[in-house]
């Protein structure tokens, strides 16, 4: 049996530890490298540069009105034109200056350490999602694409904003199983397209996914065409409801 105090002491220790490396090596910034008060975060440039998305804005598709249209729930051109086939998606920028360097530095600069702090924004700029949730799942890549980048951005967005947020995550409820060309510069009907036939619910997760509330997890939202190529998958599957949560949007309108 542990002597009194202990635990005290020990997290002491880990406190003075922490103090020190942080003398050794003061934090800096996730993006730039400049210094920074605490770690894992960005720096005055880089928070200013981050087009954060607050209301208004649209109610299914997340992305921000120029203007306050007043109370009620709002709706977006395209989203009254074209509904998504997930219920709702969130983001926590709109994708361009530090927004786009963070899911870029991520994706193909092996900056996996970005993950920690992007997901903490999401868990935040989602929490109405995250409260309903009872399930998170990322949006896969297909083994081939795996084994070339070696790990899945999503997946490790999902880890951490399950582990922020306490609610499960599911890294094998959703497959990809078609080996897609990549989305970037295709138009919004290609990468439909593209996305026709990718994933599919394996027969082993479809009891785990059964009744529940999801929560699908990417880092960048540009056309919705994942999430409309996911969420009907998913709804099949057996699922309640599906919603979308990505770092960052595209805006296509009321901007």
């Amino acid at each position: 049996m542990a002597a009194p105090g202990l635990p005290a002491l020990s997290g002491g220790i880990r406190r003075i530890a922490s103090t020190l490396i942080g003398l050794i090596y003061p934090p800096t910034c996730v993006s730039c490298g400049a210094a920074t008060g605490q770690p894992h975060a960005l720096c005055a440039t880089c928070w200013s540069g981050l087009r954060l998305i607050e209301r208004p804005y649209c109610e299914r598709l997340g992305t921000p009105f120029a203007l306050d249209l007043g109370v009620g729930r709002l709706l977006s051109p395209g989203a009254i034109a074209e509904p998504p086939a997930f219920g709702r998606a969130r983001a926590v920028a709109v994708y361009d200056g530090t927004a786009r360097d963070l899911v870029h530095r991520l994706k193909y600069n092996d900056r996996l350490d970005l993950a920690r702090t992007m997901a903490r924004m999401m868990a935040s700029a989602g929490r109405e999602l995250l409260d309903e949730a009872e399930l998170i799942l990322p949006v896969p890549l297909h083994g081939l694409r795996l084994w070339r980048r070696r790990f899945n951005q999503s997946a490790l967005l999902a880890r951490e904003i399950a582990r922020v947020s306490g609610t499960p995550c599911d890294l094998r409820a959703l497959a990809r199983v078609k080996a897609t060309r990549p989305q970037v510069g295709l138009t919004r009907h290609q990468r439909a397209m593209n996305l026709q036939g990718a994933f599919r619910v394996p027969e082993d997760a479809r009891s785990r996914i059964a009744g529940r509330r999801l929560l699908l997890i990417d880092d960048v939202a540009t056309t919705g065409a994942t999430g409309n190529a996911a969420a009907p998958v998913l709804l099949r599957g057996g699922a309640a409801s599906v919603d979308l949560l990505t770092f960052a949007t595209v805006t296509r309108d009321g901007l």
